[in-house]
């Protein structure tokens, strides 16, 4: 199977709304969401499978971003397998 080309414009970073609202992460952290949303996968949700906040703050991923310590370790941890071409088993199906 061929590997598929990473990169880091394949994600954008997201920053809470400042209520930290009922379905987002409870403490200030930024996460990574995938910029394409795929297919049968729920497209509502942060890389380590957290609800989006109602109102989040959208960047785009720069590499210098990934060294911020408010980034989620489990987001961090599931880019590091992608990266590396690896499917993570911590991935909600």
């Amino acid at each position: 199977m061929p590997r598929i080309a990473w990169s880091l414009h394949a994600y954008k970073l997201i920053e809470p709304d400042e209520q930290l609202d009922l379905f987002a992460c409870r403490e200030v952290r930024v996460h990574l969401v995938e910029r394409q949303l795929e297919l049968g996968n729920s497209g509502d949700r942060t890389l380590c499978g957290g609800f989006l906040p109602s109102q989040p703050r959208w960047q785009p991923l720069e590499k210098d971003m990934l060294r911020d310590k408010r980034l989620c370790p489990l987001c961090r941890q599931i880019l590091e397998a992608q990266r590396r071409g690896e499917r993570s088993m911590l991935l909600l199906d």
